[in-house]
């Protein structure tokens, strides 16, 4: 177990707080502040129990320029109306200089800066040891909070861990403990549903789980390569083709680990990528050879919810069909809806998944949605993530 903020002494002491502030933007707007409402607790924490708060967060992919449309600017602001005090911010493009290092020294208990995009240095993204002194400096303590990084090994993740004593936030707690304990730990029946276009980037995980779940579940852009392997035609859907020899290894790796693993048996084609494209229900067996899947069909949204219905444990990790079109989101819609029904423990492995929980309504209902998907990716892979791997353990 790791140390959290709860387990060290915060009074006083300058708290050097790592968050995943990366929100999606539009028009110097915030769209989506997930993001920041999930950093609170830690930082409400911080600020009652006497803490002096630096925050420090990415946005976006600015490689190491001081791009002004990645700013955290408009991040302070709404940080500040969501925590009724003032957030300082640190405007200065190199993130740390001397009027910066005074700021921070300056902080009375209970006060909150946040520092300018850290990915404005080119060094964070490499890990090197320079940026993450100048970071350090500035706190006398480590917080990674930020669950969404934790699986890179950048300055502000994991380099300030060699020059300060690192603790966790609660999201991080939060996110390892429901992760895992699926993993470890899980109530059976465990069942796993892996969706999504590519197989090769979840091959690793399909193979991490294949030794601890019950029922796997594939579906989405992905089971067209499974398809393939399996020797059936799939007309113009999408193919992962590196990958057909690697999913016929896993379908052989299911059988002899006595996974029951379900792939949808029919499915919705379209001729064209498109909403208004004219939809076709057909047997996997049967897809045209002019058109492309584009969402698992009603007969294998019924085994899905049958067996989503005798589940303790599920976690969920990509859609079954492209949500984003209304005429093609109807697996991936009949998904969250037999998950937000159940009383297994939900859990919603980030990324795409819990965009569409959110935009069907079943958030709320869901155990626990992972505010990181690649790094909840990795964990389901069974890595060992940089962000978490520095923090200091329990005694």
């Amino acid at each position: 177990m790791k140390k959290t903020v709860r387990d060290i002494e915060v009074k006083g002491k300058k708290a050097l707080v790592r968050c995943d502030f990366n929100v999606p933007m539009q028009d110097g707007k915030i769209t989506d502040d997930i993001r920041i409402t999930s950093a609170l607790p830690t930082i409400k924490y911080l600020i009652e129990n006497g803490a002096r708060v630096i925050l420090m967060s990415h946005m976006g992919r600015p490689k190491g320029e001081a791009k002004m449309e990645y700013t955290l600017k408009p991040v302070a602001e709404r940080l500040a109306e969501l925590l009724g005090q003032e957030v300082i911010f640190s405007s200065v493009p190199e993130v740390v200089n001397q009027q910066v290092i005074d700021t921070a020294a300056s902080l009375k208990d209970g006060q909150v800066m946040l520092l300018e995009n850290v990915r404005f240095r080119g060094e964070e993204t490499k890990n090197e040891a320079g940026f993450a002194k100048e970071l350090a400096q500035l706190g006398d303590l480590f917080v990674n909070d930020a669950f969404g990084t934790a699986h890179r090994a950048h300055c502000s993740t994991a380099g300030v861990a060699d020059y300060l004593p690192a603790v966790s936030g609660f999201l991080i707690e939060k996110e390892v403990k429901f992760l895992g304990d699926a993993l470890e730990n899980p109530e059976r029946p465990f069942v796993a549903i892996m969706g999504g276009a590519k197989v090769g980037d979840k091959i690793p995980v399909i193979e991490n789980l294949l030794k601890k779940v019950d029922t796997l579940i594939i579906g989405g852009g992905m089971s067209y390569t499974f398809f393939k392997a399996m020797g059936l035609e799939i007309g113009t859907s999408i193919l992962d083709e590196e990958s057909i020899e690697l999913a016929g290894e896993l379908l052989k790796k299911a059988e002899a680990a006595g996974v029951n693993m379900i792939l949808p048996t029919d499915v919705v084609c379209a001729k064209e990528f498109d909403n208004n494209s004219e939809k076709l229900t057909c047997e996997r067996t049967e897809i045209p050879a002019d058109r492309m899947g584009m969402d698992i069909g009603p007969k294998t949204i019924e085994r899905i919810r049958g067996e989503l219905s005798k589940a303790k444990t599920v976690v969920w990790n990509g859609p079954m069909g492209v949500f984003e079109m209304p005429n093609f989101a109807e697996g991936t819609k009949q998904v969250g809806a037999a998950l937000a029904e159940s009383d297994a423990a939900t859990i919603i492995g980030g990324g795409d998944s819990a965009a569409a929980v959110e935009q069907f309504g079943y958030a709320d209902k869901m155990t626990h949605i992972s505010t990181g998907g690649g790094a909840s990716l990795e964990f389901l892979e069974g890595k060992v993530l940089p962000g978490i791997a520095v923090l200091e353990e329990k005694e």
